[in-house]
């Protein structure tokens, strides 16, 4: 994603550019698995760590970004690419590998509608799946052999 790109992005949620957001919103982009804070941080030494938690709570308000629990109770975050108000996160499941600790979307597994006793209200579903992504799988079926 382009600079411009991520300034228009931004300015279109009604969220100023500035160097930091335009860096964590450019992390995000280019990053091929959903990021936690941490793994943000890993890869952004020149911004400190409350630096990009202000941008990805901001990002979260003004849905740029959703966020979803990696089953450890660590937000993920990940890119909207929904215009408007984002509610991708509640559509889908995620994929949390414990042996490479990266979290992956299962966009074309929808999640099961629930029906929920009268008077309960969700705001928002979360499902994760935990186990080994095929890369990880494949490293430990050559060592087993």
């Amino acid at each position: 994603m382009k600079s411009q790109d991520i300034i228009s992005k931004l300015e279109g949620k009604g969220i100023k550019p500035t160097a930091n957001r335009i860096l964590v919103m450019k992390a995000l982009a280019e990053a091929e698995t959903p990021q936690s804070l941490s793994r943000l941080e890993r890869k952004m030494v020149s911004m400190d760590k409350s630096s990009i938690f202000r941008a990805l709570t901001l990002f979260l308000e003004h849905d740029v970004v959703h966020a979803f629990e990696d089953g450890k109770g660590i937000l993920n975050y990940e890119l909207c690419e929904e215009e408007g108000k984002c509610d991708h996160h509640d559509g889908h499941i995620h994929f949390y590998c414990e042996s490479c600790e990266r979290s992956f979307c299962m966009e074309d597994i929808h999640i099961p509608s629930i029906q929920l006793p009268e008077g309960f209200f969700p705001h928002s579903v979360s499902f994760v799946i935990k186990g080994e992504c095929p890369e990880c799988r494949s490293k430990h079926q050559h060592h087993i052999q």
